[in-house]
């Protein structure tokens, strides 16, 4: 199997490279290409913050609310299993739809797609502070959950059509990573804020109005695409079994599995029909004439490997953002503010490296090179914190950790979006960009789920035996600090063996074609 490399994650120029996007990104011959960068200059960089401020958003809302739990439980009444699907609400819908999403962004049109999310995320986050009752607050959130994965799978697809030329959209994609990346750190400090100041219902209020404006702001620099048009992929069997089999993983993985544990019957049962749907799907895409997601977008083990690097690497590093804050808020018994403000260096070194530099190290020496080193730099920042002690000082024992992350992140993620998303056609952007939201959603997923569980055992089994209650949390959160740098160990070793620079011209995969149709290239 060959790999594919747009121009953009190496340093490779020149004439043909130069023509083939311009061909590639014409409005006259590219029914989905967002035509704004026809426009002016800046209108595409307004563009970009536009897109950026949508994906904040979902970014925030899957973070703040964690901080607003306990609030919410109070005034609303819930039970400790039944809290949990406040959060299991919104991520069942987002993480099931994300695919199906971005595949209709390329047939109706991005844009459209886009909008629509923001329309229906902005609405349903009126529902959710407007809550009187749990039943509402929870189906507000699976609505709300809908419209994030409207909104977010088709992003990362209209910024590689807007800056095809390399550079730009190397730069482009840094901005990007960092809003997805370091959305998470800032939603816990506005989580923190918002409770403290006013209540957890602005949590969610606060969402109107940047989602109106967003909106608003996106029909003026956002140019609409046309799409390629339903009957290019109107596979309605299709759509059914992804979006079923997604919303099963996702619910098998942060319910029965979380609840009853791993080997329970009901978490093997929900697992193996969420098997079944997915085989069942894969097998109507390969039969199907006219595919909702055509599988030649696997053929490129550079997007294959991306995806499943990104899986694993933002699995382990629920470590950090989950453990890390148990520990200090009941360990080191700091509040939701304090915490917030202890992730704060970890988002400023992710901004500063995803929108500064990152982009210049890519187009230097190709993603993947620039790709090690994060994945590396993210392992030894949660293997360090796999020894913080009891009594451990947030100078000596969490910043130098915090600060590997987010270095780690602020180089690595920017890359993988760029392979991701390397060689696909533009009329598959979105399909593309759906593929990436999800990988990312379900690594959480099982990254949260995984992590709970194991240091969920470790802490019962240190208090059984006699440990004081601090000791014997802090031993849960080691151990799942060791798995968390276990697996992005194991993302990095995927990304040595499995991912290539292309050192010369690459043509975009044919998504319709088996993977013996590729272009060869020669690899570093």
């Amino acid at each position: 199997m060959t790999d594919t490399f747009p121009a953009a994650t190496g340093p490779a120029t020149g004439p043909a490279i130069d023509a083939a996007t311009d061909a590639a990104t014409d409005p006259a011959t590219d029914p989905v290409t967002t035509t704004v960068r026809s426009g002016p200059e800046r209108s595409r960089w307004a563009a970009l913050v536009v897109l950026c401020v949508g994906m904040l958003m979902m970014v925030l809302d899957a973070t703040v609310v964690n901080v607003a739990l306990p609030a919410i439980k109070d005034d609303l009444g819930f039970s400790q299993s039944g809290l949990a699907w406040v959060v299991n609400g919104y991520l069942i819908s987002f993480g099931g739809l994300l695919l199906l999403s971005g595949r209709l962004g390329d047939l109706v049109g991005r844009r459209d797609v886009f909008l629509a999310g923001l329309v229906l995320f902005s609405a349903s986050s009126l529902a959710c502070g407007l809550a009187q009752d749990q039943t509402v607050l929870v189906a507000a959130r699976f609505v709300q959950g809908c419209g994030g994965a409207l909104t977010s799978a088709v992003i990362l697809g209209m910024i590689v059509t807007l800056f095809p030329a390399p550079s730009e959209q190397a730069r482009a994609i840094g901005v990007f990573s960092f809003v997805a990346s370091a959305g998470g750190s800032i939603g816990l400090l506005a989580g923190g804020v918002i409770t403290q100041l006013v209540s957890w219902h602005w949590i969610f209020f606060i969402n109107l109005p940047i989602g109106v404006g967003t909106a608003i702001a996106a029909r003026r620099y956002v140019e609409r695409d046309r799409g390629i048009g339903l009957a290019e992929g109107a596979d309605v069997p299709g759509a059914v079994l992804v979006t079923s089999a997604l919303m099963l993983a996702v619910d098998t993985i942060v319910s029965p599995a979380a609840t009853y544990g791993w080997g329970a019957g009901r978490t093997v049962g929900f697992a193996a029909a969420s098997v079944a749907l997915l085989v069942a799907f894969v097998v109507r895409e390969a039969t199907c004439r006219q595919p909702l997601v055509p599988l030649g977008i696997f053929a490129s083990r550079n997007v294959t490997g991306a995806n499943l690097i990104q899986a694993l690497t933002v699995a382990g590093m629920f470590g950090m953002f989950f453990l890390g804050v148990l520990y200090l808020q009941q360990v080191k018994g700091y509040d939701a503010l304090q915490t917030g403000l202890a992730y704060l260096p970890c988002t400023i070194v992710m901004a500063v490296l995803s929108v500064r530099y990152t982009e210049r190290l890519a187009m230097r020496f190709g993603a993947r090179t620039v790709l090690v080193p994060g994945l590396a730099m993210i392992a030894l920042g949660l293997a360090l914190f796999a020894r913080v002690p009891v009594d451990g000082s947030y100078l000596v024992d969490v910043l130098p950790s915090a600060l590997l992350m987010g270095g780690g992140v602020g180089i690595s993620f920017p890359a993988l979006m760029m392979l991701s998303m390397s060689g696909v056609r533009p009329e598959d952007a979105g399909l593309a960009s759906g593929l990436v939201n999800t990988t990312c959603q379900v690594g959480a997923a099982l990254g949260l789920a995984v992590l709970a569980t194991l240091s969920t055992a470790r802490t019962e089994s240190l208090a059984a035996a006699g440990a004081p209650l601090k000791e014997a949390l802090v031993g849960g959160y080691q151990r799942g600090f060791v798995v968390g740098t276990v697996l992005v160990l194991v993302a990095l070793g995927v990304a040595l063996t499995v991912i290539r620079t292309p050192r010369a011209e690459v043509a975009a995969v044919d998504l319709d074609a088996p993977a013996d149709d590729e272009p060869e290239l020669a690899v570093a």
